[in-house]
């Protein structure tokens, strides 16, 4: 499908939770590509935040004849987990989807809400994970999955964002999660 064709991922899954109201952050390619050199993407990855009411109402936001969206009963078990909930909602018409992690107790995630970005993306008021945490789960995504995407987006942010950075900040959460070594091989190309 041609470029001009595709449909605007922000509009498909931001634009309802802005009118929910749900804390969220999007990062992921789109992040990187915002902070970045963009890339084609067929999904937006989502940190949510939902409160024991969100559930049912985040079910209810995107309309079942144009969405798959799990049954409530699966977003409820996610939202209980402490660590690692995720599902998915897909376009039905597209395939296109939301990764949706769920903020629980995870550290990281916790520590990027705190520094969250609101930009306008497509039309849209968006909140946008900090650059540095992008950085962070693309070179998580890089040492667990090998794929050189991550390390792509990575060196493409590094050279928009130049001394934008809270490059202290990003040091200490690469050291924190032993990442220090892919950082190194990533940034020296070795």
């Amino acid at each position: 499908m041609p470029l001009t064709d595709q449909p605007n991922l922000i509009g498909l899954f931001v634009a309802p939770l802005n009118r929910l109201g749900v804390t969220y952050m999007v990062t992921g390619a789109l992040a990187a590509g915002a902070y970045g050199e963009p890339r084609l993407t067929n999904d937006i990855d989502l940190v949510i935040a939902l409160s024991e009411a969100d559930p049912a109402r985040l079910h209810s936001a995107f309309d079942p004849t144009a969405f798959y969206v799990p049954p409530l009963e699966v977003i409820q078990t996610e939202r209980a987990r402490d660590s690692h909930g995720h599902f998915n909602i897909i376009h039905n018409e597209t395939a296109f989807k939301a990764d949706v992690y769920l903020l629980g107790n995870d550290s990281l995630h916790r520590w990027a809400f705190a520094r969250r970005k609101l930009v306008e993306f497509d039309g849209e008021r968006v909140w946008m994970a900090p650059p540095e945490y992008v950085i962070v789960r693309k070179l998580q995504y890089l040492r667990d999955g090998g794929s050189t995407k991550h390390a792509t987006d990575v060196r493409n942010m590094l050279a928009v964002l130049g001394d934008q950075l809270d490059t202290s900040a990003l040091m200490r959460q690469l050291a924190i999660l032993g990442l220090m070594s892919i950082w190194e091989s990533v940034t020296t190309g070795s």
